[in-house]
């Protein structure tokens, strides 16, 4: 089955502190039914000294969101919208491709 939100999607929150903001897919959980969306719910973590931060301290980065509170930003209206399928293409060309159900645009180009 194939995944409705993916890496690298334009998504928008639709509830929790950060709702109405949107951001890219970095990741998606699929055993935990979450994803992790670019500068969406941030939390502070503090670090030991390592390569990355050799100084430690306090350091901002994304957590998890429930996958539920996300959805696909429409490319034509920049709306959220739901997800659908759809089969295109002929004979052996035929793929599945991931259609925003508002607008009815292609969401995988």
């Amino acid at each position: 089955m194939s995944s409705k939100i993916r890496k690298d999607d334009m998504v928008i929150v639709l509830a929790g502190k950060d709702k109405g903001r949107s951001g890219r897919v970095i990741a998606v959980l699929p055993k935990e039914n979450r994803v992790v969306v670019e500068g969406v719910n941030l939390v502070k973590r503090h670090t030991k000294p390592d390569v990355a931060h050799p100084q430690g301290g306090v350091v901002s980065k994304e957590a998890p969101l429930h996958i539920s509170n996300v959805a696909v930003r429409d490319p034509k209206t920049g709306k959220a919208t739901r997800v659908g399928f759809k089969m295109t293409g002929e004979g052996d060309s035929r793929r599945k491709v991931r259609v925003a159900k508002g607008s009815g645009v292609e969401i995988d180009v």
